[in-house]
């Protein structure tokens, strides 16, 4: 909120750059680190996964703790929901015949730059001005740099742990002889969904609700362009068995549709809608399950 007031952007878009961001760095690391070892399957189940969880089970959990549900009044806010939905579904569409290549690859994160290049095009979109009182600038400049110190040590925390889903994941597909896709779906995606579940959910508590669509349509669209397309220009992605990835795939364009249409009808999320978009999450974990 402090770097907000200080660069005078509103809370969505801040939420959106630096929390976003921020949390899509596990995702870029398990990407690059999967794709270095030749299984970048991995990167596209856990980018799968957390695009299901955000758009689910986050967004559920923060209305749950919100006091009248999550506002989506303003325009940004709505034409931000359609990027959210195509980014979700997009790389599932260009993968359909078996492959992410680097023209696709290149292609998402093309996507990527338009929206940037959409938010940042008027200064209405992403501009505030605030009603606080004055502090001096250089105290003001302080707090903000120790704020972005505060970032920075949360991102590093967040790379360390990456490395260790990249272990886990191993582990468990060796163990159990399980696809690397559904590692990824399960487990990685459900873990490097965390910060946003956690941030979202402490936003409510605050009130500032403003925030957590900025940061839950951001770790939707950053990883599912920016970084699955980084991945598959360093390695393109083939997916060997689509069993695990085509009931994923299923349940990530029902959860990007309703979360669409929830957001752009009465432009709120209520307790009730946020109900329907866990059952989503739950119906797909019991589907995964029996398919198993």
């Amino acid at each position: 909120m402090r770097v907000a007031r200080f660069l005078g952007w509103k809370e969505f878009v801040v939420a959106f750059i630096v929390m976003a961001f921020a949390a899509s760095l596990p995702n870029l690391f398990i990407g690059i680190s999967s794709a270095l070892q030749k299984i970048p399957q991995l990167s596209f189940g856990d980018i799968a996964g957390n695009n299901l969880v955000a758009l689910t089970i986050a967004v559920a959990l923060a209305a749950f703790f919100s006091r009248g549900g999550l506002p989506a009044e303003s325009r940004t806010v709505q034409t931000t929901s359609i990027f959210t939905m195509v980014g979700a579904i997009l790389p599932l569409i260009l993968v359909l015949d078996g492959t992410l290549s680097r023209i696709e690859g290149l292609l998402l994160i093309i996507f990527f730059v338009f929206y940037i290049f959409w938010l940042f095009s008027k200064k209405e979109r992403f501009t505030k001005i605030y009603n606080t009182h004055k502090v001096p600038l250089l105290k003001e400049f302080r707090t903000f740099i120790k704020d972005l110190g505060k970032v920075a040590l949360g991102i590093v925390l967040l790379v360390g742990a990456a490395q260790g889903i990249i272990i886990s994941a191993q582990f468990f597909a060796v163990s159990f002889n399980l696809s690397i896709v559904l590692i990824g779906l399960l487990i990685t995606g459900f873990g490097s969904a965390l910060p946003e579940i956690y941030f979202a959910v402490v936003s409510a508590k605050k009130g500032e609700s403003w925030m957590i669509l900025g940061d839950l349509m951001g770790a939707v669209i950053v990883p599912a362009t920016l970084v699955l397309g980084i991945v598959a220009l360093i390695h393109p992605i083939k997916i060997i068995d689509f069993t695990p990835l085509a009931i994923a795939r299923f349940f990530l364009i029902i959860s990007a549709i309703f979360f669409l249409f929830f957001v752009r009808t009465g432009r709120l999320i209520t307790k009730k809608e946020a109900f329907f978009l866990l059952g989503i999450y739950i119906l797909f974990i019991l589907v995964e399950i029996l398919a198993r």
